[in-house]
């Protein structure tokens, strides 16, 4: 029986170490700084792992499989696993066109824009099993909208040509070409600090509340912090990768299919230039 009594101290002196209160500030700056180990070298070039890209290999690693068990051996008729796949996807493809997107379109970055949403669901939502979200290192928010505002680029190009991107920079007239290639500079940084700040600002909360109360609140205030804001999170920053297209593709094939609206518009902007310039 003296083993049972170990157990039993042992577990009492976790307990109220758990419910310990210590240096908040210190604990808080342990959970919020990332750890690193260099792992292996590529030549001279040390390359470090952090806990951001680890988490998140575990993250995306699990959201496939699950996905790919989800959207396995599909049938005619179709069952609950199927039935939310197929829902997911018709969102994202009625969602693309709603942007002005034709159905082609829309069905061709329906699995970016599901494969950006996934990765970050996963990545975020791995912080309610105790794991540091990635999204805490600003590097994996940077990297994400990186990622997403060159793809918005690359596929509005394929889908209305040089010419309608172009049309596009300089509509409604040339001098704003200076303001849209901000705009494109201002939109990854905007993707970037929204998921950041969101997930960073949940994360902390989380672990001062693990800190003050460990048993029962912080489960509670996981379902939002940890879950479900982490599911917005996702979900607001695909979307936003949707619109940021549909801007471009609207107006190219608004371009593509009256040309003549834009070429009078230029026209009317000349003479009225020159009689500005005649009075």
């Amino acid at each position: 029986m003296d083993w049972i009594k170990e157990v039993l101290r042992s577990f009492v002196e976790h307990f109220v170490e758990e419910w310990k209160i210590g240096d908040i500030g210190e604990e808080i700056n342990h959970g919020i700084l990332q750890w690193k180990t260099d792992f292996f070298n590529i030549g001279n070039i040390p390359v470090v792992l952090t806990d951001a890209i680890i988490v998140s290999w575990i993250a995306i690693g699990i959201t496939v499989l699950l996905f790919a068990w989800m959207s396995a051996k599909p049938k005619l008729i179709p069952g609950a696993k199927q039935t939310f796949v197929e829902a997911v996807v018709g969102l994202i493809i009625s969602t693309s066109m709603s942007f002005g997107m034709n159905r082609k379109e829309a069905e061709h970055i329906a699995p970016m824009i599901g494969t950006i949403g996934l990765i970050i669901l996963g990545c975020n939502v791995i912080s309610a099993f105790k794991l540091s979200p990635p999204a805490k290192n600003i590097a994996f928010p940077v990297a994400m909208a990186i990622v997403a505002i060159v793809y918005v680029i690359y596929v509005s190009i394929r889908f209305v040509g040089f010419k309608g991107f172009w049309v596009y920079m300089t509509s409604p007239m040339p001098a704003l070409l200076p303001f849209k290639v901000l705009d494109f500079i201002v939109k990854p940084f905007s993707l970037a600090l929204r998921l950041f700040g969101n997930v960073f600002g949940a994360f902390v909360f989380m672990e001062f509340l693990f800190i003050l109360c460990p048993v029962i609140f912080p489960g509670v205030f996981s379902l939002w912090f940890d879950i479900a804001d982490g599911m917005i999170q996702a979900v607001v920053f695909a979307y936003l990768t949707m619109s940021y297209i549909g801007e471009i593709v609207e107006v190219g094939h608004e371009y593509h299919e009256h040309p003549e609206n834009f070429i009078k518009e230029k026209k009317q902007k000349k003479v009225k230039a020159q009689k500005a310039l005649e009075v």
